[in-house]
C-alpha cells in the first residue's frame, strides 16, 4: 500500500480530541496475533499519512508457553503529525490481552496512561501462573491508570455466534476486536484492514468473514459503549511531497537488492539459509523472479554463501543473508571472496549473542566480527543502515562498493531495524545510481604476450578485472591460495605476499565514501555524540530533548564503518568530549580510540532492546553539564 501526501490536514469533528502524537502497545500471548494486529494498525496509520515508527517484540519460540511471561508478544507503534525518530519510550495506551501481558508491560505505562484489558483471561489460574496473588483489576494496584475492562473474548464470540464457527475458532479473532476498538478510538480508516483480511484468508472465506465481523464488532463497541467518552485524531504529518509506503527494514533491503540488480544489469543470486531475523529477506526476494532474481535456500549457511560467491565468479551479483551465528560459519568463504577479489554482498541482521543468544532480540555486537572475523589480513568494507527505510539506500551502497572495487561487503542491520517499520519515500528511478560494470573482454597483459592477467589492477580503484568464465582468450585461475601480482599464478614468494596483502588493504582504504556530516545547529557544542546503525533514532531524539532544554550538543552518524569517512578524525578533534552509545560493550568506541587516539566515552546497553530517548537524554545532559562546568 502506498499513499501520496502533500501538506494538508484533516478537520477535527465534534467529540474528537486532536493529538500530535500517540504511542500504542498491543501485548498478549504469542498466539494472540499481536504482531498482525500492530502491523495492521501501522498500515492504516501509514495510509492516513502519519509519520510512524514501530517496535515488534516477540519470543524466540514458535509457540512459547501459553499465559507465561516468557510467552508475551508485543507490538509498539508511535505515530505522529510531525517527524519522529523512535517507536517511543513508553506507551500512552497499553492493550493487555492477559495477565502475563499486563505484568510484563505495566511498568512502562506512565501514570494517567490508558489501559485496556481483556477481562476474560483474568482467571485465577492465569493470575497464579504469572505470580499475581490477587486480581489487579479488583484491587487498587491499577489506580494510577485509566482502566477500561473489556470482555473481548466474550464479545467476539457473541458477534460470531451466527457464523457457525466453534467457540475456540471464534475466540481466535479477539485480536481483530481489539484492533477495531483502537481503530475507532483513533479514527483510523477501516477499508484497508477489511480488504487485507479478505485477501489474507481468501482460501478460507468463513475465517475471513469472521475476522471482518470481529473487527467491526470492536469498532461498534467503541461507538456504542459509554466507557469511551472521546475519540482522538492525529493529523497527517507534513512530510516532503511524494509517494510513500510503509516498509520494514528487511523488505527495504530486499528491494534494494532487486534495484541493484536492475541498475547493474546483472542477474542476482541470493544464496542463503533461513535464520532469525534475516529470513524475511529470502521470503521477499523469492517473490521477484521477474526481475532476474534467483533465490536458493541451501542446506546450510556455508553452502548458501558458496553458491553466492560462485554466482559472482560467473558474472552475477552474489548476495547472502544471515545473522551473527551465520557470519561465523561464512567467515571462511568471505575470506575466499577477499582473496579472489569478487563482488559479494553479505547481509548481517544482527541479534543478541553469543552463540544462539537471543534470536528475536536486537544487538549491535557483530561489528568487530565484521572487521576482523577472518583468518589473515582480510579487510572487508562495512556499511550500516540507520533506519528501516534507509536499508534500501544502504543495500545500493553495498552493491556499489562490491561491484566497483571487486570485494565482499558486509552490511550490518539488526533486529530492531529489520522488523521495525516507517514511511519510505519511493524514489524516482532516474535519481538512482548507475551500477553497470564492464567485464573484461580482451587480453590485458602489459607485456604484449596476449595473455589475460586477472590481478592487473585499475589504477584508481585498485580493482582487478572481472572476466566471465568462458570468454574466449581469457582463461584464468583464481582461488584461495595467494596469487602473484598481476599474472595471478599461485605464489609463495614472501615479497609478493607482502605486496598483495598491502594492495588488498589499500583497495579497501581507498574506497570513496562521503564525508561525515555533523548536526550541530548552534555551532557552540562541546560534546559530540557519535553513533552507528539503529542508534540513530534514539540518539537523535535524545539530542532534540537536550537542545530543547537549552544546551548545545552535536550529533554525527556513521554509515561507513570501514573505511571510515576521511574527515572523521578532524570532526572528532573539534569537540572536547565524544560519546559513543552502542548496543554492545563498546566496539565502535574501541575502534575510534585505537585509530584516532580519542578518549571516547562509551555508553553501552545489551538488553535486547533499543535505547530509550529519555535514557540517553540523561546521559548526554550529565556530560554536557560536566564539560560546561
Amino acid at each position: 500500500m502506498s499513499v501520496s501526501v502533500g501538506n494538508g490536514a484533516s478537520p477535527t469533528g465534534s467529540g474528537v480530541r486532536r493529538l500530535d502524537r500517540v504511542v500504542i502497545r498491543f501485548a498478549g500471548d504469542s498466539g494472540d496475533g499481536m504482531q498482525l494486529t500492530g502491523d495492521r494498525f501501522t498500515s492504516e496509520a501509514a495510509a492516513f499519512g502519519n509519520d510512524l515508527a514501530t517496535l515488534p517484540n516477540f519470543p524466540a519460540e514458535i509457540r512459547a508457553p501459553q499465559g507465561t511471561l516468557p510467552g508475551v508478544s508485543s507490538f509498539q507503534l508511535h505515530f505522529a503529525d510531525y517527524d519522529i525518530l523512535t517507536p517511543g519510550d513508553r506507551p500512552d495506551v497499553l492493550v493487555a490481552m492477559n495477565p502475563a501481558a499486563l505484568k510484563a508491560n505495566i511498568g512502562d505505562l506512565p501514570a494517567g496512561g490508558t489501559l485496556i484489558v481483556n477481562t476474560d483471561e483474568f482467571t485465577k489460574r492465569n493470575l497464579t501462573k504469572v505470580g499475581y496473588d490477587t486480581n489487579p483489576l479488583e484491587d487498587e494496584s491499577l489506580a494510577a491508570y485509566q482502566v477500561h475492562q473489556v470482555a473481548m473474548a466474550t464479545l467476539t464470540k457473541g458477534a460470531l455466534e451466527e457464523t457457525g464457527l466453534s467457540k475456540k475458532d471464534a475466540e481466535r479473532a479477539k485480536n481483530m476486536f481489539a484492533l477495531g476498538l483502537l481503530s475507532w478510538m483513533y479514527n483510523r480508516p477501516t477499508e484497508g484492514t477489511e480488504r487485507f483480511l479478505r485477501e489474507k484468508f481468501a482460501r478460507k472465506p468463513d475465517i475471513a468473514e469472521a475476522n471482518v465481523l470481529a473487527f467491526r464488532a470492536g469498532w461498534n463497541y467503541g461507538e456504542t459503549t459509554e466507557a469511551f467518552a472521546v475519540t482522538y485524531e492525529v493529523s497527517p504529518a507534513k512530510l516532503a511531497p511524494g509517494t510513500y509506503r510503509q516498509i520494514t527494514g528487511n523488505t527495504a533491503l530486499a528491494y534494494g537488492i532487486v534495484a541493484a540488480g536492475q541498475l547493474s544489469e546483472l542477474p542476482v543470486l541470493l544464496g542463503t539459509y533461513p535464520i532469525t531475523p534475516a529470513s524475511d529477506i529470502l521470503h521477499e526476494l523469492a517473490k521477484h523472479k521477474n526481475f532476474n532474481v534467483l533465490t536458493l535456500q541451501a542446506e546450510d549457511e556455508i553452502a548458501g554463501i558458496g553458491a553466492a560467491l560462485g554466482a559472482s565468479f560467473g558474472g552475477a551479483l552474489g548476495v547472502t543473508s544471515t545473522s551473527g551465528p551465520g557470519i561465523a560459519l561464512k567467515s571462511e568463504t568471505i575470506g575466499l571472496a577477499v582473496m579472489t577479489e569478487l563482488p559479494l554482498v553479505v547481509l548481517d541482521i544482527q541479534r543478541g549473542g553469543p552463540s544462539t543468544g537471543l534470536p528475536t532480540k536486537t544487538e549491535q555486537a557483530d561489528l568487530l566480527q565484521a572487521m576482523f572475523g577472518r583468518n589473515g589480513e582480510a579487510p572487508v568494507p562495512i556499511v550500516a543502515p540507520q533506519s528501516p527505510a534507509d536499508c534500501f539506500d544502504a543495500a545500493l551502497e553495498a552493491a556499489r562498493i562490491a561491484l566497483t572495487y571487486r570485494t565482499p561487503v558486509l552490511l550490518l542491520s539488526d533486529g530492531y531495524i529489520a522488523n521495525g517499520s516507517e514511511p519510505w519515500l519511493i524514489p524516482d528511478v532516474d535519481t538512482l545510481p548507475d551500477l553497470r560494470v564492464s567485464f573484461a573482454t580482451e587480453p590485458n597483459a602489459p607485456d604484449g604476450s596476449g595473455e589475460f592477467w586477472p590481478y592487473l589492477r585499475d589504477p584508481e580503484t585498485l580493482a582487478r578485472p572481472w572476466a566471465v568464465p568462458g570468454t574466449p582468450g581469457l582463461q584464468h585461475r583464481i582461488g584461495g591460495l595467494e596469487k602473484s601480482d598481476g599474472k595471478g599464478g599461485i605464489s609463495y614468494d614472501p615479497e609478493n605476499h607482502d605486496r598483495m596483502v598491502r594492495l588488498r588493504q589499500a583497495k579497501v582504504d581507498g574506497i570513496s565514501v562521503p564525508d561525515l556530516t555533523v548536526d550541530d545547529p548552534s555551532g557552540a557544542a562541546k560534546v559530540l555524540v557519535l553513533g552507528w546503525g539503529s542508534t540513530f533514532g534514539p540518539v537523535g531524539a535524545a539530542c532534540r530533548r537536550v537542545r530543547k532544554n537549552g544546551m548545545a550538543i552535536a550529533q554525527a552518524h556513521l554509515r561507513h564503518l570501514n573505511p571510515f569517512p576521511a574527515n572523521l578524525g578532524e570532526v572528532l578533534a573539534r569537540y572536547e568530549r565524544v560519546v559513543v552509545p552502542e548496543m554492545n560493550l563498546g566496539q565502535l568506541a574501541l575502534l575510534v580510540r585505537a585509530k584516532y587516539l580519542v578518549d571516547a566515552i562509551s555508553y553501552t546497553k545489551v538488553a535486547g532492546l533499543p535505547f530509550k530517548a529519555e535514557e540517553l537524554e540523561g546521559v548526554f545532559t550529565d556530560i554536557v553539564r560536566g564539560v560546561t562546568a
